[in-house]
Parts: C-alpha cells; structure tokens; sequence
C-alpha cells in the first residue's frame, strides 16, 4: 500500500514538472519567507492597504484581524484606515465594479486568498509568484496600460508601485525562423526597451545556425539600491498576503507537530502493550 501511495506521488510530481517545461512559463522565484516576521508583516499590511487596496478588494478580512500582527485599533484607525470604514469592517472598496470594467476590462480579483489560489501546484507557493510577479513589470509604450509583465504576459494591471522601484530598462532578444529575400533563414531580433518604455528594434541574419528558436528577456534596474529596498518591499507584501490567506497557518503547523509527536508517542507506548500482552502466545 505505502509503495503506491509513494509511486502515485512520484507521478504527480513527475507530470508537473514536465508541464511546466512544456509551458515555458516565466521561473518563480522563491520569495524570502517572514511570515513569521511581524515587523515585515506589518510593513506588508501597510503596502497592500497604499498600493493594493484601491483596486482589489479584501473582503474576507477584518481590519481588526490585524491586531493578530502586533498593531493596536488605534494604529489602524490612524495609519489604515482613510475612509469612513470602522476597525471592525472588511477590506472593500468604493470602486464599483462597473467603473472597474469600463477602466480597466476587467474587475480586478479579490486578494483575501489569492496567495492560495496562485498555489496552483508543489513547484512553488503563492507567496512565491506573488514576489516574482510583482517584480518583473516593466515599461512598455506599445500596451494599452503603459506596462507589461514577465510572470503574467499582457497584464491589464498597470506597476503600482512603480515609484518605489525606480526605472528599469528591458531586452528582449528572439531567435526564429524568417522570411528574408524569399528565403527562410535564422534571424535574431533584439529589442530594447528604454526605461520609458520605448522600443530600439535591432535584426541581425545568422549565417550557419540552425536552431533552436528562443526568445528571453532581461529587466535591468538602473539604480541598485532603490531595486534592493523594492525587492524587500515586496516580499513583505507577498508575506503579508500568504499571512492574510491563511491567518493561523502558523499555529496549524504547530499543531500539526504536537499531533504527530503524540502519534509516535502513542504507536510506541501501543507497540510494547501488544508486545507484551502477546508474549506468552507462540
């Protein structure tokens, strides 16, 4: 039984890791785990109420919640809560969806699970797409929002939180198969897109090669340090939202832990009666 439990699980994750390959999606990156971090947790809350909370909605999450975080009522009332909304009230807001559609095609999700939703498979968590999704935006004049994004392809959304990154300049380098004079041969395209998203589009004919065909893009940040403190923005954020999907997920595991202890425990003290009760049967 225990062979084909573990030979089941081999399967699954054997068969994601070639669909993953077969998709060419973008590599997630691992995001630096604070979720037990109260101090970045908080920086996190502070972030998705500035940057997220205009557009997407929260509603499975009190204000309130947020005590559980180490901030008190009346930081929330001063520092989180701009409207007339009360510490007790949900995480929505005044955009109705309507507006939404008309501004951006689309109603922009609610984000109260959306790290366990992107938990799409053993490869990575949400958290991690999260942290790789928010930060490979960049600058790009020929998408209807002025932006496009690595992680997510043609993204509606625009960089929130473009000012705390600071430019970031794209190339974009394609090698494939083209119609030249009549004939078919292997062209590299390369692309630059200057941080105001404006495209230098360079073609170069590669006499003797025969493939495969590629394509990559590299984002470049222009100043460093900006780039370090957004990248530590983000991951408290991305923390914050893997925290907000599951609140007690740090006490489950430590549950988790003080079940399974007991278990061993029990199978123990279960395995010497039954060695004892039976040890005059032959």
């Amino acid at each position: 039984m225990i062979k084909k439990i573990l030979g089941a699980l081999a399967l699954t994750l054997s068969i994601g890791g070639i669909a993953h390959a077969a998709d060419g999606e973008y590599p997630i990156e691992s995001a630096p785990n604070r979720i037990t971090d109260l101090a970045a947790l908080q920086n996190g809350a502070k972030l998705f109420v500035n940057y997220c909370l205009n557009c997407h909605s929260a509603n499975a999450m009190r204000y309130n919640k947020l005590t559980d975080l180490g901030i008190t009522e009346e930081e929330i009332k001063k520092n989180l809560l701009f409207t007339s909304d009360k510490v007790g009230d949900t995480m929505s807001i005044a955009m109705r969806p309507a507006d939404s559609n008309k501004w951006f095609g689309t109603t922009p999700p609610d984000l109260s699970v959306i790290a366990r939703a992107k938990s799409a498979n053993l490869s990575h968590s949400g958290t991690d797409y999260i942290y790789t999704y928010l930060r490979t935006f960049y600058r790009d004049t020929a998408r209807p929002t002025g932006w496009d994004n690595l992680a997510f392809p043609s993204v509606g959304m625009p960089h929130a939180m473009w000012e705390l990154q600071g430019p970031v300049k794209t190339q974009r380098v394609k090698v494939s198969l083209e119609n030249v004079d009549g004939k078919e041969q292997w062209v590299r395209t390369t692309t630059d897109i200057d941080e105001n998203g404006f495209h230098t589009v360079n073609t170069e004919v590669l006499n003797g090669y025969s493939g495969p065909a590629t394509e990559t893009t590299t984002l470049t940040p222009l100043d460093p340090e900006r780039q370090a403190q957004f990248d530590s923005d983000v991951a408290d954020l991305s923390n914050f939202l893997g925290w907000m999907a599951e609140p007690v997920q740090t006490f489950r595991k430590q549950i988790g832990v003080a079940v399974m202890l007991f278990l061993f425990l029990f199978f123990f003290v279960a395995w010497r009666l039954n060695k004892e009760y039976w040890k005059d049967i032959k």
